[in-house]
């Protein structure tokens, strides 16, 4: 039984009634097996294998419903169609509750029955010949802008199609569009870098530039509260953009959904991205005005991070908010930490501001560099998605996302920065004292061979803390990572393909901001 578009199996007792529909279909390159009651159906099913059933639901002797049962036991995957005189709606219910793919009213038309076996059976072959034609189109598209003058709006623009891809080949990646991707995800890159050099100085002092970590409360959190709404604002350490596209779907049936875009501090790490997030200041402005919190070792996330509730507070009182209660501020890092936040969220409900940072896929990308079953499971973006997605839909946080919508909470949704999988490595030179992050350094008269990052020795213009005399900042670009010459080879080996942050890249940078409001 080979037919060109598919095998189909048509069980109904008024079978000699249709036989313009077989012959029709046959037209259209199906191969159609007719039979006149649900036992011939189930027979068939144990010795052949068919690409869709067509299942009349008013039978004599043993009905549609009842061989629907049996039938998805002999073989799961077999997609149904249901075909009745019956229009109750309980009826209708039941045949969808048991898992059939498309329900048809009769008396049908051929037309009918092929654009449901069309829907089903060529449903992947279409989508994928949409996803080639799409990406052939946007490939031309983001070339040409490439070859322009582009603003950050226009990046984040590149960044959502690149994502939105990425998603598409999650679910098709025999297409064998993945290298081409890859390579043009490089070049945008490296055009976002030179980008970034020729413009980010400019904005430390500008009115007229995009929304950086900075201003995100500013401009997505506190008009809010101004107006007297409550808020939740989320920070999800480390979360990247297709890792949220991913997750996205989830939400859409509790919550609309706008989506903004921000732009990560440089480094893109969360010493000086968050704390700019909470605090509103550049990581300059910090040292200066918070000389007690921002310490020595400001390359320690763990050490530097500690004092964003003080930093919360000092950017709602210096803008003014006049919020209700006392801000709320969680930091969840482990599991039970989030279901505690589940279980007493109700309680914070009083407050006009709460906010909660999620550690989880930031620690799953530190420990995949330490853990063979991690970097198993996750070796590259694509399962780094999936695992986020896995993660969200059985998380704390997608309920508390949910009870904050019956409660007519706005959610705002973000991110200190992203992360990129590292593939080439630079030689460093650097004193003991520098830091150790491999996306980032700064000390005292470092120095990198090479290309693929670029040199700060102005750290204040910046926005950029001086640590000391002759400190600079050598930050990577693209898909750089920074090796010291002692024992290169063992280092670069070890490193390389991790998924790093604290660099200049789209990944890294474009950051997606989300308003939640309740459906």
């Amino acid at each position: 039984m080979n037919g060109n578009k598919g095998n189909i199996l048509w069980a109904d007792d008024e079978i000699d009634h249709l036989r313009s529909h077989i012959i029709f279909l046959r037209e259209k390159g199906y191969s159609v097996t007719p039979v006149t009651n649900a036992e011939d159906a189930i027979s068939l099913v144990k010795k052949e294998r068919y690409d869709i059933l067509l299942l009349d639901e008013m039978m004599p002797g043993m009905d549609g419903l009842e061989a629907l049962n049996k039938i998805k036991i002999i073989d799961p995957s077999i997609p149904i169609v249901m075909i009745t005189k019956s229009e109750e709606e309980d009826l209708m219910e039941e045949a969808i509750g048991g898992k059939i793919e498309d329900y048809l009213t009769k008396p049908v038309n051929p037309s009918q029955i092929l654009s449901s076996c069309k829907r089903i059976l060529e449903k992947r072959r279409i989508a994928r010949d949409k996803i080639t034609r799409d990406y052939i189109e946007e490939f031309s598209e983001i070339t040409n802008l490439l070859q322009g003058q582009l603003d950050f709006k226009k990046w984040a623009e590149i960044h959502l199609k690149l994502s939105e891809r990425y998603l598409n080949l999650d679910e098709h990646n025999d297409l064998g569009l993945n290298q081409t991707l890859e390579d043009q995800r490089a070049e945008c890159n490296h055009s976002f870098a030179r980008f970034i050099e020729s413009n980010y100085r400019e904005w430390i002092n500008s009115d007229k530039r995009p929304v950086l970590s900075t201003d995100v409360m500013k401009n997505y959190v506190f008009p809010f509260l101004k107006k007297g709404e409550k808020v939740l604002f989320i920070v999800i350490d480390n979360l990247r953009l297709d890792q949220w596209l991913a997750i996205e779907p989830m939400l859409y049936d509790f919550v609309k959904i706008e989506r903004n875009y921000q732009c990560s501090l440089i480094p893109s790490a969360t010493p000086y991205s968050r704390n700019s997030i909470f605090s509103g200041l550049f990581p300059s402005q910090i040292k200066k005005q918070f000389p007690e919190y921002w310490m020595k070792n400001a390359d320690s996330e763990a050490s530097l991070n500690k004092f964003e509730y003080e930093f919360l507070k000092f950017q709602v009182n210096k803008n003014h908010i006049n919020v209700k209660g006392n801000p709320q501020y969680l930091k969840i890092i482990t599991r039970e930490e989030a279901n505690h936040a589940l279980i007493h969220f109700k309680n914070m409900v009083n407050n006009q501001l709460i906010a909660m940072v999620f550690n989880f896929i930031d620690i799953i990308s530190h420990r995949r560099n330490d853990s063979e079953i991690i970097h198993e499971i996750v070796p590259d973006e694509s399962a780094y998605r999936s695992l986020t997605k896995s993660w969200f839909k059985n998380s704390s946080l997608f309920e508390i996302i949910k009870k904050a919508a019956q409660e007519k909470i706005i959610t705002v949704l973000t991110t200190d920065h992203g992360s990129i999988r590292v593939k080439r490595g630079t030689t460093i030179y650097a004193d003991r004292f520098a830091s150790t992050n491999l996306r980032y350094k700064y000390g005292r008269g470092i120095r990198a061979e090479g290309k693929g990052f670029i040199e700060i020795n102005s750290p204040e213009e910046y926005g950029l803390p001086v640590q000391s005399l002759n400190t600079n900042y050598i930050i990577a670009t693209e898909d750089v990572f920074f090796v010291y010459p002692t024992n290169y080879h063992k280092y670069l080996t070890l490193f390389k393909n991790s998924f790093q942050h604290g660099g200049i890249s789209l990944e890294e940078m474009i950051l997606p901001v989300i308003t939640m409001t309740a459906k």
